[in-house]
């Protein structure tokens, strides 16, 4: 029996008495999403408490420490296995549900998820009901990779996989062209390929996830999860996953060595070895360049592969919040705001300054304010712990009423 796929604890009702669930899900994916939830967190409470977000970028080689920028880096791996998992999740839906209720799902989950970055998500971090700024984040790419999937499933599966590819691994080749100025037209182009700020009337624009190779990503993730339909031969998945996140990391390597092509940022001999190990790493995000892609999801193949089987019970708990990923990034966010206006409070500021028009590190009256890195670790495992009862509530409520309240299944 292939142990990387179970059927579901079963749960109890208030009563005490079991509730029978017939759905199966796939441990080692539950796994890899909660360990990157866990870990998207320490960034977000960075951003909030660390005192030098206001002065520098954590991954700038001529400021930042060692420590620092490990606290930044390690959150690089959370936004590609998002869209990774996101697209392999939507294959083992299409299996169970059929192409076309796959189409609709992803076209409606990709339009909520849109509406709820620009609308709900943007408000969580700002505390703002006037909407001074908007803000396009991972949320956004995921639901426009949603929707365009919803096309691209029409096509066979080698046609999908290599329009994957070629966005993902051919979009730096537009990284010379620009599109000048800040009116719809750089909006647009920003929205596809070049990230930018943009102000029009009453609102400004965060726009930091250009969509073309988050597209390619979620197309590539659509593609792997065909290695776990019903069927499937587990130890050949197992290999295959592990021989392509082998292969990710390995062709990564030879092409950052060689400088050339795969990012817009070249790596340089530093002042010691360590900061030259930081160089080698420190590749683009926004857009994620193919380097990017290779560094982070081929360590999220390999997870895949060596995660499958049974769980511990710290991993366990780890899986209660990849299974409630929409329901924890909605509350996690408030949470840490929260937080960090009691931080800013302590700190002789006023609560009314972390009422945000910007991104928490622009807002001038916030200048003097944070915390050192150690205690940006305390307060982001204080939100862990506080995330966990909460995010246990929802699955096991999500688990005992999935059949009969349909909306649980974009939350």
């Amino acid at each position: 029996m292939d142990t990387s796929v179970l059927k579901n604890s079963m749960p109890v009702t208030a009563a005490g008495r079991p509730v029978t669930i017939k759905s199966k899900r796939v441990l080692s994916i539950d796994l890899l999403r909660g360990s990157v939830m866990i870990i998207m967190a320490l960034d977000h409470v960075r951003e909030y408490f660390h005192r030098d977000a206001f002065f520098y970028s954590p991954t700038d080689l001529t400021h930042t420490s060692v420590p620092l920028f490990f606290t930044r880096w390690i959150t690089h791996f959370c936004a590609p296995a998002f869209v990774f998992l996101a697209g392999l999740s939507a294959h083992l839906y299409g299996s169970a549900k059929g192409g076309k209720s796959l189409s609709f799902f992803l076209l409606t989950r990709g339009i909520w998820l849109v509406f709820a970055e620009l609308f709900i998500i943007t408000l969580f971090w700002t505390f703002n009901p006037s909407y001074p700024v908007l803000n396009f984040q991972v949320i956004w790419a995921i639901g426009v990779s949603m929707i365009a999937l919803s096309v691209l499933i029409r096509l066979n599966r080698r046609m999908i996989l290599a329009i994957g590819i070629i966005l993902v691994a051919g979009h730096n080749l537009l990284d010379t062209i620009h599109v000048t100025g800040k009116g719809v037209p750089a909006f647009l182009w920003a929205a596809l390929h070049e990230d930018g700020d943009f102000t029009f009337g009453h609102f400004t624009l965060l726009l930091h996830y250009p969509v073309l190779p988050w597209i390619g990503i979620m197309a590539i993730g659509y593609v792997i999860g065909s290695l776990y339909v019903p069927g499937e031969d587990g130890n050949r998945r197992k290999k295959t996953l592990l021989y392509l996140g082998t292969g990710a990391i390995v062709l990564f390597i030879l092409l950052r060595s060689l400088n050339g092509y795969g990012d817009s940022s070249s790596w340089t001999t530093q002042a010691n070895t360590a900061f030259t190990l930081l160089s080698f790493i420190n590749v683009t995000k926004y857009p994620p360049s193919l380097l990017y892609v290779l560094m982070t999801l081929g360590p999220v193949m390999i997870f895949l592969s060596l995660g499958e089987g049974s769980l511990n019970a710290l991993k366990a708990k780890v899986s209660i919040f990849g299974r409630v990923p929409m329901f924890y990034y909605l509350l996690h966010i408030p949470l840490v705001h929260g937080l960090a206006i009691v931080g800013a409070m302590i700190s002789g500021h006023r609560a009314a300054d972390m009422i945000l028009t910007n991104r928490v590190n622009r807002v001038p009256g916030l200048q003097g304010y944070g915390f050192s890195l150690p205690a940006v670790y305390m307060v982001w495992i204080c939100v862990i712990l506080i995330l966990y009862p909460c995010c246990r509530w929802f699955d096991r409520y999500k688990r005992t009423n999935q059949s009969a309240k349909w909306w649980l299944s974009y939350v």
